[in-house]
């Protein structure tokens, strides 16, 4: 979900790989030992967890999380929580790195002190506060000032077990004096509306002078302050709880009599005492954070017509893409956002075509083809994530839980055996499992995705023209990107591809590699295959099979999956799982009688239906065909005073677990039914109850909606892709090695004028055409040099349109006053 600034749309996502805690405190008992988890978080929401791994002080989770950010947020915290015998949570502590902090840990192991976790440090929201200044002169003839605080509202107040019940308390402090108010508790809300007035009567011991009736004492306004206090009330015995406070100087008022702003909610100082660093133990985390800004489609296509042009520039390495993929570090980065890209405009063939064909030709020996960290292999493995990741979960998925959940013993190295064990029996539950995938494998063939046949149909051809004399050169070409760069890593680490919702236990991990290991063997047709494993026991495992009989079915998996004249995917009607887990549910109200209560139920969506049932498994309890669901929209949180309500087709609620869940329903649901030609235009905003709709406040129940329906044109529901985004990405590459790109430029017009020995310095770069390679780079220099003059521009617009203590940047954003000192330092630099 992209936050709508002027001419311009900003998203943010955060990549995550939780690696390890260690040193964590041991368990008040005689085990000592802990069964600890550690969740994601944007402030106080949960958005991920970990598996728990039970009996350790040093927990080792391994687990990557990746989710688009729908919401503002100032901290990205992790928790790490433990689970005693009583299955009861207790938080050891946290890690809570602030907004404008992350650029500094980008992409980098880092280990991270958990600190305490108490009232005075969970603290999020904001304040929407007025202060106002008055004279009055009293019978006596003296002057006082009274000052009218104006609390309007507050905005993402944390909700505290499961609810929030508001309530503000405000100060006028001073040296001398404290006079407190308190404001009406706003019952099952995070976002309260106020909007009450207290008066407070200020005076002091001087004059009255009527020629500066404002104007202070310099002692008397620095020590007089308001404070408001955020607090959840509570019917618990320990009384309410914390939320945050800010504190505003009266100095604020020396220019004016009115004060209005918004400010974030700030800890308290109340002197607790700090414990030394390491007490609590300590994280390792991995931290991408992105913020894309990006600008309407035509701003974008002098670049992305030049990109979309790389498959028929000649030679394919002078293209504007393959000149991305020289100058980035490492291919990947250059591969992530060109792939998306080609694909969104159906150039992804054509243009790995290209790119593969130049590589088989400088390749000089057939068993060495495709084994590179090339553009060309970075690019099919991200094409074969996006395309075929649909296709891997039908193949792979069934057989994976059903090993996860068996959990038969299938080690076969005599060393590593535990007392007990058959090394036979072992032998033969590894067998079964082969068999089992291998099988799954060769015989999905007709279900794999058109864009990877084409591809593999591209490289076979590009492979056997190349080496005519090895006629197995056409199987090996393809059998090493879906044999060894798809299936095996996904068996062999299936959270990776969401085929398991964590990473798995030991036992189980060991059995996928040795499973792996056995797939990728009997997938690379290589000429010895039992020398090809370092290990003697793999070896003698492999002895089992019958390798002429595995031989030939890989062989017709890779003739069907590399045919030209492979029959069109979209005649199998077989469902195509798009998104399943736990959400809450509102009674649909059926029956005559009866509460309308809200109920937890597994969702499943498919390409053909939406169903819900009680448990995973279940039979559904309801079933709509995706022709039925006509629009969906997120509810106002004043309609059930619950966050993260959905409302597809007809009334039906339901409420995601965060925001993150939320958007994710939100975006594939509204991709299904933009499908729909009967789509709906117009729905309301909020609940209908008591007889009305809270929104229009219209009495019939059928009454047509009061608001439009979000969303645009018609999108593919599997392949999410933002072509304008992913040309921002591109740009913002190019941009990042700028100076890799001038060096190029410097290679180009040396080798133009010289024919003898290369410099050192210009080696690293393929350029087989100088001339059309400096011609695309100056385009490239150029696009990107426009690019960089817009993204300036509207830097500087907003820093003039911006003001400090509005709703969008409150008094207290750390980020936006960094964002100011670096506007200021520009604006004195170019003048």
């Amino acid at each position: 979900m992209a936050v709508e600034e002027e001419g311009l749309r900003v998203f943010q996502s955060v990549k995550i790989k939780i690696g390890e805690a260690k040193n964590l405190p041991t368990y008040p008992g005689p085990n000592k030992m802990r069964d600890c988890y550690c969740t994601v978080n944007l402030d106080r929401e949960e958005v991920f967890r970990t598996k728990i791994v039970e009996k350790s002080l040093c927990p080792f989770y391994g687990e990557d999380f990746y989710c688009e950010i729908p919401r503002s947020f100032r901290h990205l915290s992790f928790y790490i929580f433990d689970r005693d015998v009583f299955r009861r949570d207790s938080i050891i502590g946290k890690v809570a790195i602030q907004k404008e902090d992350l650029p500094k840990y980008h992409n980098r192991d880092t280990w991270f002190q958990l600190q305490h976790v108490d009232a005075d440090s969970e603290v999020q929201g904001k304040v929407h506060l007025e202060l106002r200044l008055s004279e009055v002169i009293t019978d006596t003839g003296v002057v006082c000032h009274k000052l009218a605080a104006r609390i309007l509202e507050c905005q993402g107040l944390p909700i505290v077990n499961g609810q929030c019940d508001p309530y503000a308390t405000v100060t006028l402090a001073g040296p001398y004096r404290s006079e407190a108010k308190k404001t009406k508790v706003k019952k099952k809300t995070n976002n309260p509306q106020f909007d009450e007035v207290f008066y407070f009567e200020v005076t002091r011991p001087c004059s009255y002078n009527r020629k500066s009736h404002f104007d202070f004492e310099e002692e008397d306004v620095d020590k007089l302050e308001i404070r408001v206090d955020l607090w959840n009330a509570s019917n618990l015995k320990f009384g309410d709880e914390f939320l945050g406070e800010l504190r505003v100087p009266l100095n604020v008022l020396r220019q004016s009599s009115s004060y209005e702003a918004w400010y974030f909610l700030q800890p308290r100082d109340n002197g607790s005492k700090s414990l030394k660093p390491g007490d609590l133990g300590s994280l390792r985390l991995n931290v991408v954070y992105t913020e894309d800004h990006v600008f309407s489609s035509d701003y974008y296509s002098p670049l992305r017509d030049l990109l979309l042009r790389s498959a028929d520039v000649e030679p394919v390495s002078a293209s504007a893409a393959h000149v991305l993929g020289e100058v980035c570090r490492e291919k990947q980065e250059a591969a992530i956002p060109l792939v998306r890209l080609f694909l969104h405009y159906g150039r992804v063939v054509p243009f790995i075509s290209a790119i593969a064909n130049a590589e088989v030709r400088r390749t000089q020996d057939p068993n060495t083809i495709f084994r590179g960290n090339s553009l060309t292999s970075k690019c099919i493995d991200e094409t074969m994530k996006l395309a075929g990741m649909h296709y891997l979960h039908m193949t792979l998925k069934p057989a994976i839980e059903e090993i996860c959940q068996s959990h038969k013993s299938c080690e076969i190295d005599p060393v590593k055996l535990k007392d007990g064990e058959s090394l036979e029996n072992n032998m033969e539950n590894l067998r079964q499992y082969v068999d089992r995938i291998f099988n799954v494998i060769t015989k999905s063939g007709v279900s794999c995705p058109t864009v990877m046949c084409d591809i593999f149909f591209s490289l076979r051809e590009a492979a056997a023209k190349r080496f005519q004399d090895d006629l197995d050169v056409r199987y090996t070409a393809v059998s090493s990107f879906i044999f060894l760069r798809f299936f095996a890593p996904a068996i062999l680490s299936p959270n990776l591809f969401q085929l398991t919702p964590h990473h798995t236990d030991p036992q189980t991990s060991r059995t996928l590699t040795l499973i792996s290991k056995t797939i990728q063997t009997l997938g690379s047709l290589s000429k010895s295959k039992s020398a090809s494993f370092k290990e003697s026991y793999m070896a003698a495992f492999y002895e089992f099979f019958n390798e002429q009989k595995y031989a030939d079915a890989v062989k017709n998996f890779l003739d069907l999956i590399s045919s030209s004249g492979r029959r069109d995917p979209k005649s199998i009607e077989q469902p195509i799982l798009l998104k399943e887990g736990f959400m809450i549910k509102r009674a649909q109200g059926r029956k005559r009688f009866g509460m309308k209560n809200f109920k937890k139920r597994w969702f499943c969506l498919t390409n053909h239906e939406f169903t819900y049932q009680k448990s995973k498994g279940d039979q559904p309890l309801c079933s709509i065909p995706i022709e039925n669901i006509l629009a969906v929209e997120k509810l106002e949180e004043e309609s059930f005073k619950m966050k993260n309500v959905i409302q597809p087709e007809r009334a039906l609620y339901i409420q995601a677990n965060n925001c993150v869940e939320a958007k994710a329903w939100i975006d594939i649901l509204t991709k299904v039914s933009q499908c729909n030609q009967k789509r709906l235009t117009v729905y309301h905003p909020s609940a209908y109850l008591n007889g009305h709709w809270l929104c229009c406040r219209a009495s019939s129940d059928t009454a047509p909606g009061c608001s439009p329906c979000t969303g645009g044109l018609p999108a593919n529901i599997q392949l999410d892709i933002d072509g304008d985004r992913e040309t921002e990405r591109i740009y913002s590459l190019f941009n990042s090695y700028m100076s890799k790109l001038e060096k190029m430029q410097e290679a180009c017009g040396s080798r133009s004028v010289y024919d003898g020995p290369e410099q050192e310095e210009y080696s690293t770069f393929i350029i087989d055409d100088p001339q059309e390679t400096y011609k695309t780079l100056k385009q490239v220099i150029t696009g990107v040099g426009a690019l960089e003059q817009e993204h300036a521009q509207y830097r500087r617009d907003k820093f003039k349109k911006t003001k400090y203590g509005s709703q969008e940047h409150p008094i207290g954003d750390k980020s936006f006053q960094s964002y100011i000192r670096q506007q200021s330092e520009t604006s004195t630099h170019s003048i």
